[in-house]
């Protein structure tokens, strides 16, 4: 599939996207183009990102999908991570994106329209601006910030009994321990740190789970 606009060094799809994808995978090689070829003009992603923006990204994403269920809220979702894969691979699921840069935002809702997503809402804001406006079953997000500045901005949108499902690095069990105050403050449990497709010829996705709410210990 050779497209003169798209970026020389852009990785090819790999043979797991297809897999994750299953029926939509049209849509998130729709996705993955425009991204590629508007992302660094809009500084939505860096020239260095597309030798692995499929395997790095839009798969990095898409592994969050079997965890996800009723409304999620995206934060920061910038250039649709993970918020727009999550769509696409999961129609049955209605997403939130909440984004404060107008830039960002124009884009997000470009790409609902050309993608026909019928589940996604574009919300232009700050995360804390909304907590009174929105509750969500789950909440996500993509490298934003250190957990201990991500629970109060993030836990207020969530119900109680929610989850919420942070995309992680490897520092995620670090950063467990740091936030140990806010994770007591904000009344979350069962926090763990997952790793999601290490069964599966891909670079794992490593996400840190948590439940707000009473625990039922």
């Amino acid at each position: 599939m050779t497209n003169p606009s798209l970026p020389a060094d852009l990785e090819s799809e790999p043979d797991i996207a297809a897999q994750l994808f299953g029926d939509t995978i049209e849509q998130a090689r729709e996705y993955t183009f425009a991204l590629a070829s508007h992302g660094e003009e809009l500084g939505l992603v860096g020239p260095a990102e597309y030798p692995r923006l499929w395997t790095r990204h839009i798969v990095n994403s898409v592994l969050l999908a079997p965890l996800l269920h009723g409304t999620v809220g995206d934060i920061g979702s910038g250039a649709g991570l993970p918020g727009l894969p999550l769509a696409i691979a999961r129609p049955d699921v209605h997403l939130t994106l909440i984004e404060p840069m107008e830039r960002r935002t124009d884009w997000l809702q470009s790409q609902v329209e050309a993608l026909g997503l019928t589940n996604v809402t574009v919300v232009r804001a700050r995360a804390e601006e909304v907590h009174d406006e929105y509750t969500f079953d789950q909440v996500t997000a993509r490298a934003v910030s250190a957990l201990s500045k991500l629970i109060p901005i993030t836990v207020p949108l969530l119900r109680e009994g929610g989850e919420l499902i942070l995309l992680k690095g490897r520092s995620a069990e670090a950063e467990i321990e740091k936030a140990a105050k806010m994770i007591r403050k904000f009344r979350l449990h069962d926090v763990r740190v997952e790793e999601l497709g290490s069964d599966l010829e891909t670079e794992p996705t490593r996400v840190l789970r948590a439940m707000h709410g009473d625990s039922a210990e």
